[in-house]
Formats: C-alpha cells, sequence, structure tokens
C-alpha cells in the first residue's frame, strides 16, 4: 500500500509494527540443587522460541514483569541471587500448584 507525501512523491506505507513479545526466563530447579538456574531467556526472535517451546511442553507461564527485569541480568545457568529466593519460590509454588492440578 502506497501513501502519499507531500512534495516527495510516493512513499511505501509501513506494515503495522508487530507486538513485541515480552522477554521471558525459564527456570530450571532440581530438588538437590542449591538454587533455582536460569535455563533460557531471550528477546525477540529468541522469546518467541522459547514462548512456543513452553507452550508445545504444556509449562505454565506467568507474566512477573518486575522479578523478569532482574532475572534478564543474570547470566544463562546461574544460580538466582539469595535476594530472589522468596519471589522465585512463590512462582515455583504456583507452577507446582498447576501441575498438581492436572493442567
Amino acid at each position: 500500500m502506497l501513501r502519499i507525501c507531500q512534495s516527495r512523491g510516493l512513499i511505501p506505507r509501513r506494515s503495522a509494527p508487530t507486538p513485541r513479545v515480552a522477554p521471558p526466563v525459564a527456570l530450571a530447579y532440581e530438588a538437590h540443587a542449591i538454587a533455582p538456574k536460569i535455563l533460557a531467556k531471550g528477546e525477540g526472535v529468541i522469546a518467541e522460541a522459547i514462548l512456543a517451546r513452553a507452550k508445545e511442553k504444556g509449562i505454565p507461564l506467568r507474566a512477573e514483569p518486575e522479578l523478569v527485569s532482574m532475572l534478564m541480568q543474570l547470566e544463562l545457568d546461574d544460580y538466582i541471587p539469595p535476594a530472589l529466593y522468596a519471589a522465585v519460590a512463590e512462582l515455583l509454588v504456583w507452577a507446582y500448584q498447576i501441575e498438581a492440578e492436572g493442567h
């Protein structure tokens, strides 16, 4: 589609911007580990791939923008710092409850 711009002729109209996918962070926790750790994180195409994979696997998703912002600062395979234990524990309890309910 084209739009007319005064004195400059025809300029291609840009398509509507695609909605930005919020960056996801995937956590892993093993029973005898010292803490949960960052399994995956990313933005853009990587974010879309992480979310698609979670959906395929039936992994529950929950939006926690403040927590994600802090977790995005960590590197892959980093353990969650003690300052975030309570917030991550609350998230894990929620995920285990969802799993127990069979969703």
